[in-house]
């Protein structure tokens, strides 16, 4: 029992010793990763933006360390750093949820990533820059965006639509690549319902660089 005890003992302090070095490395990285978002964020329409990573000691290490990490957002001056799962709205998580992707995409050299309408709550001109990022990042890896904006759809190589077809006794779910031209008019429908018209159609056409 002497003897297990004692090897128990130095086992653990083992553990410390490597839970201490790993506590040293996400210190700093945690000052890289808030410079970094601080980069990606305040483009997104966040010029007041602060995000913190904070390291809260653990009683005990467990399989991660003795670090307990909580990222901390706050989008307007007046407002306290909070957990971002505290005080972020719904386009604030999305642009959030885009930039920590993107930052640990580039970092697990992933050769394709998907995003579920990682745009809810956004529109307009950050849609656009949100568009922009998720198109830098197709350059290192494949990048698969199920979208319902047109200023993001129009980002991609390729565009597929996703559809549903009830006329048989079961729904049935199908996929196809569009056209060039089907391409268009799928924007434009998503720009302007299902009756297109002449000015959604130019403004398709300027979303994808044809005018």
């Amino acid at each position: 029992i002497a003897q297990l005890t004692a090897q128990k003992d130095t086992l653990y302090n083992k553990v410390l010793e490597q839970a201490k070095v790993l506590t040293g490395l996400r210190v700093q990285a945690g000052k890289d990763i808030e410079k970094q978002m601080q980069s990606l964020l305040v483009p997104l329409g966040m010029p007041n933006v602060r995000f913190m990573v904070e390291l809260t000691p653990r009683k005990e290490p467990d399989p991660k360390g003795m670090d307990c990490v909580t990222f901390l957002f706050s989008a307007n001056k007046n407002r306290a750093v909070q957990p971002v799962t505290q005080i972020a709205s719904g386009g604030e998580v999305s642009r959030l949820m885009l930039s920590i992707k993107s930052l640990v995409a580039h970092k697990a050299d992933l050769p394709t990533i998907i995003f579920d309408e990682i745009d809810t709550g956004v529109s307009g001109e950050i849609a656009h820059r949100m568009g922009d990022i998720l198109q830098s990042m197709s350059a290192d890896m494949q990048v698969i965006t199920i979208t319902h904006l047109p200023q993001i759809a129009a980002k991609g190589a390729q565009h597929y639509r996703v559809y549903k077809d009830d006329s048989g006794a079961q729904t049935q779910t199908h996929i196809e690549r569009l056209s060039n031209n089907e391409r268009v008019n799928e924007l434009a429908q998503m720009l302007s319902g299902k009756n297109i018209t002449d000015a959604a159609l130019k403004n398709a056409q300027e979303l994808l660089g044809i005018l």
